[in-house]
């Protein structure tokens, strides 16, 4: 069936500081060299797709010193209008959120929140209909999904993470369109895999090579889906059915446990 595209808007992170001198998950070793400039490319590369796409990109100022700040994905969820920023779990990320919380505010948001318990934004709550999908297990505490649920109104739908290379949602699980999803079965518990069974039956599940590749890591507008050029299988299935793939090298950024996804914040006003 012909898939149709939506306009949307994103914030974006360009990675002028992007290094990795720390670990905060199983991707990230300091002792293997990254080249930012490389980064600096694949991430512009993204940018000027969406913008080729018919899509808005806005840009938030990266800051010294932090050094994931390219994940803008983890910064914030927004629905609404309304922007529930992030509260990091780790102390190299925490100072991020004050930079969310600034440009939401300078941007005319006014409802803007960050939340009580850990929550790292759109890394673990992903908006899919009616409702927001919400991960836990290594990052966002399971108490800020009522949270979220309270703030935007919406039902919550909570899933657990169990394997520590799935450490955000948005690294197992991606919303193709508001009735289908593609996920990695493993990374979820026996109980939230019975539980995405039963809510989408006819999902596109990933196997271990696509998985491990970031391929769920992915963007889409409702017709094209944007994910790493890697994810041989997951291209095909989603070609089958219906949606435009558009494979990426996001290799580089891929070295902090980050990829497609990770790098785009959606901007739901």
């Amino acid at each position: 069936m012909p898939r149709t595209a939506t306009p949307r808007h994103y914030l974006m992170v360009r990675p002028t500081f992007f290094d990795v001198e720390y670990s905060i998950n199983p991707w990230m070793n300091p002792k293997k060299p990254t080249d930012t400039d490389l980064a600096i490319a694949q991430w512009e590369w993204l940018r000027d797709l969406y913008l080729e796409l018919g899509h808005r990109v806005e840009q938030l100022e990266p800051r010294p010193g932090l050094l994931d700040m390219v994940f803008a994905a983890n910064g914030a969820t927004v629905l609404n209008g309304q922007a529930f920023v992030a509260r990091f779990r780790h102390p190299q990320r925490q100072p991020e959120a004050g930079a969310y919380l600034d440009w939401f505010r300078e941007h005319g948001y006014r409802d803007v929140r960050q939340s009580r318990w850990v929550n790292e934004g759109e890394g673990d709550y992903l908006v899919a209909g009616g409702r927001i999908l919400a991960g836990t297990g290594f990052r966002t505490d399971s108490r800020a999904h009522g949270e979220a649920a309270e703030f935007f109104g919406v039902p919550v739908t909570g899933l657990t993470l169990v394997d520590p290379h799935y450490y955000h949602l948005d690294t197992a699980l991606c919303v193709l369109d508001a009735d289908t999803v593609m996920y990695y079965p493993r990374a979820f518990s026996p109980d939230s895999r019975r539980l995405l069974e039963e809510l989408y039956p006819d999902a596109i599940r990933a196997g271990d090579l696509d998985a491990a590749v970031f391929g769920l890591n992915a963007v889409s507008d409702g017709r094209h889906v944007v994910l790493p050029q890697a994810a041989t299988g997951l291209i095909a299935q989603v070609r089958e059915r219906g949606f435009e793939p558009i494979g990426a090298d996001m290799s580089e950024l891929l070295k902090a446990g980050g990829s497609v996804k990770c790098c785009t914040l959606e901007l739901r006003t």
